[in-house]
């Protein structure tokens, strides 16, 4: 099934039904207020949720209306706990080539208190920050107990949705604080406005990885055109099970693979990357090392970022992400 939340002025919004084409919806008024309500009693709530998903999608929902990605939250708009992996060696390697061969999957806290909708606006103060976008995967998951195997962390994941992880790359901070990873560097995270269960993926999901094309268009050029599923080194119940290995993990945290990135290939006597990217530092990487120098600049105000991705019969999933750039302030 597809849930989305509705903005309604509250801080959590309004649970949606979606039909499977991302045509219309319904409220899950009288199951559940809010997607954390559904988590939280998920093998009470789910079935019914599940009904009415079915009515929808055969017409015989008593109330549908249109479905409006702008009117959306985050599925999810805040929850106690969010981590992010690094499941992809392509990314690491141009971005952070240090941390490329790490024996174990990489992990890191982010921010979990505001989550952004798919049309909200990116707001920073200055260009000369280095603003970047991140196309990656992130599942919602169920309690996950202290000590989990991966095949447990992969029977936890109950929802999936796509997300635009914004990243500050030259964020001006003290030595100390980017030892530590400066948390004001990292200021949007925004969302699918729909998250679906697994079992929407069909085949395409598998061993905890969505063997599908994430698409990333910057200003309406398409950029990126990778394949989550192929150089995914990490699954997610591989990512689930890591972060559990010292606590348990409770129903509603958000577990993400950092951007999704391909190998590359040795074309015309050098290394070039013919799937694109969803990282703009990515680009910048991939310029140094083909040409000896990087061209690209990091985003600007006024430039756009659209995240989207198909199944295999063309037809939408999650929605898509589209988010433009803003000065803060102006």
């Amino acid at each position: 099934m597809k849930l989305a939340t509705l903005k309604d002025g509250s801080r959590d919004g309004q649970l949606l039904v979606v039909s499977r084409d991302l045509g219309t919806a319904h409220f899950a008024t009288g199951i559940a207020q809010r997607l954390q309500q559904a988590l939280d009693d998920w093998n009470f709530i789910a079935p019914q949720l599940q009904d009415l998903y079915d009515a929808l999608n055969h017409g015989r929902a008593r109330h549908p209306f249109p479905f409006d990605p702008a009117q959306c939250m985050a599925p999810l708009p805040r929850t106690g706990q969010r981590i992010e992996g690094a499941a992809y060696p392509n990314h690491l390697q141009l971005v952070q080539p240090a941390l490329a061969d790490a024996p174990g999957p990489l992990l890191r806290q982010r921010a979990s208190d505001d989550l952004r909708g798919p049309r909200d606006d990116v707001q920073v103060a200055d260009e000369a920050w280095g603003i970047d976008f991140g196309g990656e995967l992130v599942a919602i998951v169920a309690d996950v107990p202290l000590g989990a195997t991966p095949e447990q962390g992969l029977d936890a994941v109950r929802l999936l949705m796509l997300a635009n992880d914004t990243t500050l790359r030259q964020w001006a901070a003290p030595p100390a604080a980017q030892a530590w990873g400066a948390v004001a560097s990292q200021p949007h995270t925004a969302f699918s406005p729909v998250a679906v269960t697994p079992d929407e993926l069909g085949d395409a999901w598998q061993d905890g990885r969505v063997h599908l094309t994430l698409q990333t268009s910057w200003n309406g050029r398409k950029v990126g055109m990778a394949d989550a599923g192929a150089d995914m080194r990490w699954g997610l119940g591989e990512l689930i099970a890591h972060a559990a290995r010292t606590r348990r993990l409770r129903a509603g945290t958000l577990v993400g693979t950092g951007p999704v990135s391909n190998a590359g290939v040795e074309a015309n006597g050098r290394r070039e990357w013919p799937k694109g990217y969803a990282s703009v530092a990515e680009k910048l990487a991939m310029e140094a090392l083909q040409d000896g120098a990087a061209q690209t600049d990091y985003l600007r105000f006024g430039d756009t970022v659209r995240i989207d991705m198909r199944g295999r019969d063309g037809q939408p999933l999650f929605g898509a992400i589209e988010q433009k750039i803003v000065q803060f302030g102006a």
